[in-house]
């Protein structure tokens, strides 16, 4: 027999983790990042992670609503097509869906024109004990209004408070808010998929080939294809600038979704290991009290029992 102790359910799941990581120390640069990367593994092996990362991820969502102390956000971002919805589907498959709750952020309405930026968002943040994930997030406000000017104009700015520094203030405002959330509590994940142009093409012409998923596409998503260098742009320095120790990115090479989601899920998976979940312990008086409850449960059953003995002639 083996003295050797069995690896940690971090150093099991550090390769799906670690090296897609980025959490702002050091420098940048999202063109170093594959979109095609399998770590070193195939489509059986990443379909069993995934099935074992559901399992665990369930056991963890039991004990983290349990205990009403921490909440977990959970940011997706990512070019259209690179695969969000089908991700968040994927690793949640199974999870109890009291204590999970999906919010996707679209196009403001006018009453969210009349508000912050991030008003929108902070009403939609995970309660204690809960899951919260974003389909898209405030982070669309440095990524589609930097690439479309226009978008900004309807916001109802004050002229003055315009200026070529507005990007980095909402980083710096993102930033703040984020390290508050986490100082209350909430542990935020931010992932970024991370799919090639070619890709996302290949997967345009699947929508328009395939019936089902025709509804999936619009003459929009090509008008943001033509946009691609300025997206990429945005993202690398959204990305450089709002990623921290507290609030990490996490660049998922997208191009195979199997195995995005082994890195979403070894990820979450890996985070709310670290916060040591338990279940509440019950104190002696409450003991005491389900001590009752039993032996009255139990005197009922036998009440019941009697009454439905066959009498005896």
């Amino acid at each position: 027999m083996s003295s050797k102790s069995s690896p940690s359910l971090a150093d099991e799941l550090k390769p799906f983790v670690a090296p897609f990581r980025f959490d702002g120390s050091g420098e940048f640069h999202l063109k170093s990042y594959s979109t095609a990367e399998k770590g070193g593994i195939d489509k059986d092996a990443g379909g069993r992670i995934i099935e074992v990362n559901r399992k665990r991820l369930n056991d963890f969502q039991e004990k983290l609503y349990a205990q009403d102390r921490w909440s977990l956000l959970l940011i997706f971002q990512g070019m259209d097509a690179a695969g969000k919805d089908s991700a968040i589907k994927s690793v949640f498959e199974g999870v109890n869906p009291q204590g999970c709750e999906v919010s996707s952020f679209k196009q403001p309405s006018t009453k969210e024109l009349d508000h912050d930026f991030m008003w929108r968002a902070m009403i939609a943040l995970p309660e204690r004990g809960h899951i919260g994930i974003f389909n898209r997030s405030y982070y669309e406000e440095c990524l589609v209004v930097r690439v479309h000017p226009e978008v900004l104009g309807k916001q109802k700015l004050p002229k003055k408070l315009v200026t070529k520094n507005i990007w980095r203030e909402r980083f710096e405002d993102i930033s703040s808010i984020e390290r508050y959330l986490s100082r209350n509590g909430t542990m935020i994940l931010k992932f970024f998929l991370h799919v090639s142009k070619e890709e996302q093409r290949r997967r345009f012409l699947d929508r328009l080939e395939e019936p089902a998923k025709n509804w999936k596409f619009s003459m929009a998503d090509v008008t943001e294809r033509a946009l691609w260098a300025k997206y990429q742009a945005a993202y690398q320095d959204m990305i450089h600038h709002t990623a921290t120790a507290d609030a990490p990115w996490h660049i998922v090479p997208a191009d195979h979704k199997w195995f995005a989601r082994v890195v979403i899920g070894s990820t979450i998976v890996n985070a709310l290991d670290k916060l040591e979940l338990k279940f509440p312990e019950v104190d002696k008086a409450d003991l005491g009290e389900f001590k009752r409850v039993r032996a009255a449960l139990e005197a009922e059953a036998k009440g019941a029992a009697v009454e439905k003995a066959p009498a005896k002639k």
